[in-house]
């Protein structure tokens, strides 16, 4: 299904964490969301024209509502922090390339999220156990602040790294793949950027594939600022240059094909 703007609803929303927020939406698009893809939510200030892209934490198809964690980055997520139920919003939909399930099939797939990379793992953790998985997901957190640590743990076993030691395992997320002697057969990341690099080191030295969604570099998150290009391994078709847009290209892409 091609992006297309809708109107969708704010079914409830909450504080989770400091500055981190937890909003429904009823929309349609929830049926055609999947793990890794992301939708544009749009200010109602005029002065913010283009929407910001959030990335799709949970989609409850049935139900239509979509999920989306959000941390407060600037005054237009400010501004969707102050919405209440009942409010109807403009987003796009849905964005992105997701995570390749069918790459996790047979194999120990291990989920690695940081601080705001933590949310996509919620659906992918869905999915993959839906698909007859048993994923482990490693969290890694600022601080203590656990945000999602319940939900996720309804799909997988879960560990939780934080960068001061206050919950879990003091270091990051690789630092509990060695502590706890966890082994991954396939590993799929979303996270800052030197959480990124270090698991596509990781990925290299210990041939595993590796899945990584570049969401953290995104701008308008529609193609139009040319804010995430990242360079490549190979040429794009149409520019002959090693370069992509994460937004429109990824956010998600196999480790190998991305220098970063």
């Amino acid at each position: 299904m091609s992006k297309q703007k809708a109107t969708a609803i704010v079914a409830e929303q909450r504080r989770i964490a400091p500055d981190i927020y937890d909003m429904w939406l009823l929309t349609d698009l929830a049926k055609e969301a999947y793990a890794g893809q992301f939708i544009g939510v749009y200010p109602k200030d005029g002065a913010r024209l283009l929407p910001r892209p959030i990335s799709i934490c949970e989609a409850d198809r049935e139900g239509g509502r979509l999920r989306i964690v959000y941390r407060i980055a600037g005054k237009g997520t400010e501004e969707f922090a102050g919405w209440r139920s009942g409010q109807s919003v403009e987003i796009l939909g849905v964005l992105g390339n997701g995570f390749p399930i069918q790459a996790a099939g047979g194999k120990q797939a291990v989920l690695m999220g940081g601080g705001i990379g933590i949310p996509p793992m919620l659906q992918l953790a869905k999915e993959l156990k839906a698909a007859g998985g048993e994923p482990i997901i490693i969290a890694g957190y600022r601080e203590g602040q656990l945000f999602l640590k319940k939900d996720l743990e309804q799909y997988g076993k879960v560990y939780v790294a934080t960068e001061d030691g206050s919950a879990g395992i003091k270091g990051n997320v690789l630092t509990v793949m060695e502590q706890e002697g966890l082994a991954a057969e396939v590993i799929m990341a979303c996270g800052p950027m030197p959480m990124l690099k270090a698991i596509k080191a990781y990925g290299a030295e210990k041939q595993i594939d590796a899945y990584l969604s570049l969401e953290e570099r995104m701008a308008c998150g529609v193609g139009a600022c040319l804010g995430c290009v990242c360079k490549t391994t190979h040429k794009d078709g149409h520019s002959h240059v090693n370069n992509a847009r994460i937004c429109t290209d990824g956010p998600v892409f196999e480790a190998r094909e991305v220098d970063i």
